[in-house]
């Protein structure tokens, strides 16, 4: 029986999922997620696989897999897998896009009414005796700002204009069906301009990944651009908001607030310790549970475990590959 090496994180999130794979003759074993430790438990235990979180992974794991194996990514990100030394290895790097749509796209919407409503500081203050009413508003008619329009920014902006009759304006950097774009998910409008798209925003929200490109995407010339009185929503990677700057901004009244579930380092710790956002009123945080509903962690274990399945198989073209110039060499 194949064994595979499941960071112990992912293995619990999905734990059903993973044992029931032992009748497709795969044996899941729940390993650490630091890379030494990992690649030396995948050596000693002659794993032909490995399914892992949003750790960086840079080295000695490439060199512990097998050529051939595959390298699954338990989410849809990938900025922590080194694509290009995954190659040279001959390791299939591959991910779980769709799996976690719902349930990232759901959180988002979640932070937006926490914001709205004053959520967290009113259940806050009631836990400590104190009866503060707070003035919320409502998001029927409000502005939001879907920065990113692939598959999950899609899915809130179908959320946000069918379900609390939002305006959503779309900005996305690929041409899109216009006519699509509006009749399936409710945009009513989509631009490649950053400014335009946030110019009468009451919310913005980030859904782009995470590539050099993007690195501190929201930096303090664009939020320059949003309205002082719009919220700031981050559900996708920490790394595309310069948190310094956003504190800044924060402070200096530019943005109303921000709700963020991603951040540059995870644990989240301050880029400035003079700059902690944990210490201003109008930040919502969580820790990066976005995805992390049962379904859309049980969706992401059986779709990793059916890529391993096809590489097996050598059934490639089925498969969530990112790294296809790999299988030339296979």
């Amino acid at each position: 029986m194949a064994q595979i090496a499941v960071t112990d994180l992912e293995y619990r999130k999905a734990q059903k999922v993973f044992a029931a794979a032992a009748e497709r003759g795969l044996e899941c074993l729940p390993a650490p997620a630091g890379e030494a430790e990992l690649a030396a438990f995948i050596k000693d235990r002659g794993a032909t696989g490995a399914i892992v979180g949003v750790e960086s992974y840079c080295g000695a794991l490439y060199d512990a897999l097998p050529r051939g194996s595959v390298l699954a990514r338990f989410g849809v990100g990938h900025d922590g897998i080194d694509k290009t030394l995954a190659t040279s290895c001959g390791i299939i790097c591959t991910n779980t896009p769709g799996a976690l749509d719902d349930s990232v796209a759901e959180h988002t919407l979640n932070l937006l009414l926490a914001a709205a409503r004053h959520t967290v500081e009113a259940a806050s203050n009631l836990k400590t005796g104190q009866w503060t009413p707070l003035l919320g508003r409502e998001l029927a008619g409000k502005t939001l700002a879907v920065v990113g329009c692939g598959p999950i920014g899609r899915r809130v902006a179908q959320i946000a204009s069918a379900g609390f009759r939002m305006r959503v304006v779309g900005c996305e950097v690929q041409d899109v069906d216009m006519d699509r774009m509006r009749r399936e998910f409710g945009f009513a409008h989509v631009t490649k301009d950053f400014g335009e798209a946030v110019a009468d925003a009451d919310y913005v929200t980030l859904h782009i990944p995470s590539v050099t490109a993007t690195r501190y995407y929201l930096n303090r010339e664009r939020f320059g651009r949003m309205p002082a009185k719009a919220w700031l929503i981050n559900t996708a990677r920490g790394a595309i908001v310069d948190e310094k700057a956003l504190y800044e901004a924060l402070v200096a009244g530019m943005i109303a607030g921000a709700a963020l579930d991603v951040y540059e380092r995870e644990p989240y710790v301050p880029v400035d310790p003079d700059k902690d956002l944990r210490t201003l009123r109008n930040v919502i945080m969580t820790p990066h549970v976005g995805s992390s509903t049962q379904e859309a962690c049980d969706r992401m274990a059986a779709q990793a475990l059916q890529n391993i399945a096809l590489a097996a198989e050598r059934r490639y073209g089925e498969m969530n590959v990112l790294n296809p110039q790999v299988l030339e060499g296979l």
